[in-house]
């Protein structure tokens, strides 16, 4: 090989050799990143659970709740209808 093709080949296996390890360490900031991402869908997926379950807790008990503000008030009408007596 003469000069020039060895400067060359010099040349272009350095310019490779930096982009495979740009590269290596561009693919770890990526599989950190992702594993980050994962962390927080799978809170997120928690947190929507627990409102589920919240939300359905809350339905349960909202239809017996009114019931029994509906006897509140008319035993609290009923009293004050007493009282003007």
């Amino acid at each position: 090989m003469n000069t020039a093709a060895e400067t060359l080949l010099i040349i272009v296996s350095a310019t490779l050799s930096v982009f495979l390890i740009l590269l290596i360490i561009v693919a770890v900031y990526l599989i950190s990143l992702l594993k980050r991402i994962r962390r927080i869908a799978e809170h997120a997926e928690n947190v929507a659970d627990s409102v589920e379950s919240a939300a359905s807790a809350f339905k349960k008990t909202a239809s017996p709740l009114a019931a029994l503000k509906v006897v509140g008030s008319i035993v609290e009408n009923a009293a004050k209808f007493k009282r003007k007596k």
